[in-house]
């Protein structure tokens, strides 16, 4: 009998830390130490954007936008970039739409340097994201 509750509690303890770490990790918290690097990115404007958007390469996912804050009257991205993925230092990262009005996310554009940017470093050209409100609203106004 003992022996039947310590193999149960053994099973159950195994599924709660299964569970706790697939649960953190979906979060987007690591447990085992971090497998990514930082970089930023401003931003004229990342309407729309959110904390947790992906960050992607040829369309395959390589990181998150972490945070965004506000830095000298622009939008400051916190990318958090895997770090087998290296990215040229003359890259291009870009706000762009999924769809007609689907989720924003980061798409960066490698430029041809042989260099790569390291944790810290700036992409330094950046395309804000285009406001279809703003656009539509300059189109209703200034027909007059």
């Amino acid at each position: 009998m003992k022996r039947t509750e310590f193999y149960t509690g053994l099973f159950l303890a195994f599924g709660l830390f299964c569970f706790a770490y697939v649960a953190l990790s979906i979060g987007g918290l690591r447990i085992f130490g971090d497998s990514r690097y930082v970089l930023y990115a401003d931003f004229q404007s990342t309407s729309g954007l959110k904390p947790g958007a992906t960050v992607e390469i040829a369309g395959v996912q390589i990181g998150n936008a972490t945070d965004i804050v506000l830095k000298e009257n622009r939008a400051r991205l916190v990318l958090r970039i895997d770090k087998h993925v290296g990215i040229p230092a003359d890259s291009i990262a870009a706000i762009r739409t999924r769809g007609l009005i689907g989720e924003k996310f980061v798409k960066i554009t490698p430029g041809a340097d042989d260099a790569v940017l390291t944790n810290g470093q700036e992409i330094s050209e950046t395309e804000s994201v285009v406001d279809l409100e703003e656009m539509i609203g300059k189109f209703i106004y200034d027909k007059k």
